[in-house]
């Protein structure tokens, strides 16, 4: 028996299909940004980055994570949108960014979340954090545990605004993975973040996120700033049904935030394409079989598969299939048979198993034979 290779040539779109993991396919972006991360919300192929990893005070960003913590309780109905909070003195008197809450008055949820999603307001986080745990550092201390549930590597939250504490950090991969799991498990609030303005208690207030105001498909998520951390901002666009998700920090100025955000989608957008493979349950090829029933076994791929490439790369895309030939039977049907790998320039090899698609039974006793005999005298199994 030998291991057999063989190459596929792939069309350029066959049906859309989702790639589990993560793949790496980042080039190098030169960006003022300190922290940087883009990524295709569909597969999660990481477009480029920098400094991806490192810990960073995330200033208003890490209101993502609270905003999560609140979405989560309306999903599993623990709060309603018309449950009211009340505001605190603490609350009452944050400083920063507010929504103007009055004191001791009672808030509904639903304006809580406009009022931290689009004014930015500290007031209307600590009011959440109060109204859900009891206490911001209770609530920090649950931001903390859940995090670690999410998979969230680089954060430590010390409070539920981004308010300055040399403590409280978090990651721009991190933030990126807040903002994905918003999306796609809370579909119903993400609309909220794409609104304008929201007036309260008679004062109108602009959503701070640059993007929603230049038309190139932007509808979220979250602006940030502090002396210490720089601007920052967690962006989310849709073009032609592609979504990316987009985290920058430690940039210079409001001017420099929203044009480089925007010069980094566009160059997402432009440069990396979405290419559909492979659907589930595809054959890939007909194996043969060593004294099977059957001839041949179809090497089936179980998972769909959709990757991120640039356009370039895509022109050299190779795609091998690596098994032992022939495959001796029996061979029960869904047992791991071959491998796929599937490699570009710039890109980590994306490699996937390939099952068999029947089941095969070993040929009898006279089957045997003649397939041996076959063998010694032509070289081949008898078919």
């Amino acid at each position: 028996m030998a291991t057999r290779f063989s190459s596929l040539i792939i069309a350029a779109a066959i049906a859309i299909g989702l790639l589990a993991g993560r793949p790496v396919v980042a080039q190098t972006v030169e960006t003022p940004a300190t922290n940087a991360i883009l990524i295709d919300m569909a597969t999660g192929a990481v477009l480029f980055d920098k400094e991806a990893d490192v810990p960073m005070p995330p200033a208003s960003m890490s209101k993502l994570m609270t905003l999560l913590m609140v979405f989560e309780r309306l999903k599993n109905r623990s709060i309603a949108l018309d449950d009211t909070m009340r505001v605190s003195d603490t609350a009452w008197r944050m400083g920063g960014s507010r929504m103007f809450v009055e004191h001791a008055s009672r808030v509904t949820v639903e304006d809580l979340l406009r009022g931290v999603i689009i004014q930015s307001g500290n007031d209307a986080s600590v009011v959440f954090a109060e109204g859900l745990s009891g206490s911001e550092q209770a609530f920090a201390d649950e931001m903390n545990q859940r995090a670690a549930e999410i998979g969230l590597t680089r954060s430590t939250f010390r409070n539920a605004t981004g308010w300055p504490d040399p403590e409280h950090r978090t990651s721009a991969r991190d933030l990126a993975t807040i903002a994905a799991r918003i999306i796609r498990e809370h579909p119903e609030y993400y609309e909220i973040f794409g609104e304008k303005e929201f007036t309260y208690n008679n004062i109108k207030q602009g959503n701070r996120n640059p993007l929603l105001y230049k038309n190139i498909g932007a509808d979220g998520l979250k602006t940030g700033h502090t002396e210490e951390s720089g601007y920052g901002l967690v962006a989310s666009a849709e073009r032609k049904g592609r979504r990316l998700i987009l985290v920058v920090n430690g940039l210079e100025s409001v001017n420099q935030r929203s044009q480089e955000s925007e010069r980094l989608l566009d160059m997402g957008f432009r440069d990396f394409n979405n290419y559909p493979l492979f659907v589930a349950n595809e054959t890939i090829e007909d194996a043969q079989v060593w004294l099977g029933a059957e001839a041949t076994v179809p090497l089936v791929l179980e998972e769909k598969v959709l990757l991120t490439m640039s356009r370039k790369a895509r022109r050299n895309m190779t795609v091998t299939v690596a098994y032992e030939s022939p495959i001796s039977a029996p061979i029960t049907q869904g047992a791991r048979l071959a491998e796929l790998r599937i490699e570009a320039p710039n890109m980590d090899p994306v490699i996937r198993d390939l099952v068999a698609g029947e089941a095969v039974d070993r040929l009898g006793f006279v089957g045997r034979l003649g397939a041996a005999i076959s063998h010694i005298v032509w070289g081949t199994q008898s078919p």
